[in-house]
């Protein structure tokens, strides 16, 4: 499937629909607490956010993407801060929508997988994580995964699955 945003390994945008929900599902548990980074449809979709929604597990907190104009019955933020394991993160759909001198992380999606020069992964410079579903196998990811990695040494990490360059 070859769409505009970018290159995705499905021969359908419903093959890749119904990847997506079963990934989902066998990585988020019913209680799990999921914030979702915005972009539940594209306006040729059919489907509505609360569609979607109704067919995953976990709590869903949805940050509002640039395609979620016109979504009923869901409740949309434009950002989050949490913290986690010592560090503060903002949640963010659009990176460039970042406002004023943020000294944390920012986990964001948006960017896909044709921005890899600035956005991939994992930048360290940038203080960016970027969780668009190309980057992390088509599935969520856990704040303690990314933990795991000991953010603060990473340089660049192109995908979920590679190798990190460490500072």
């Amino acid at each position: 499937m070859k769409p505009r945003y970018s290159n995705r390994p499905f021969p359908s945008v419903q093959a890749m629909n119904w990847a997506l929900v079963k990934n989902w599902n066998k990585t988020v548990k019913p209680r799990d607490i999921v914030y979702f980074l915005g972009d539940w449809t594209i306006k040729r979709q059919p489907r509505r956010a609360r569609y979607w929604m109704r067919k995953l597990n976990g709590h869903i907190i949805s940050i509002k993407g640039n395609h979620d104009r016109g979504q009923r019955g869901v409740k949309f933020y434009h950002h989050r801060i949490r913290h986690w394991g010592g560090h503060k993160f903002l949640l963010l759909h659009d990176p460039k929508e970042k406002q004023g001198t943020w000294e944390g992380w920012l986990i964001h999606g948006h960017r896909h997988n044709k921005s890899m020069d600035r956005y991939p992964f994992i930048n360290g410079g940038r203080k960016t994580i970027n969780v668009s579903v190309e980057l992390t196998n088509y599935r969520p990811i856990s704040i303690d995964y990314i933990l795991s990695l000991n953010i603060d040494s990473i340089r660049r990490m192109e995908k979920i699955n590679s190798k990190p360059e460490r500072w």
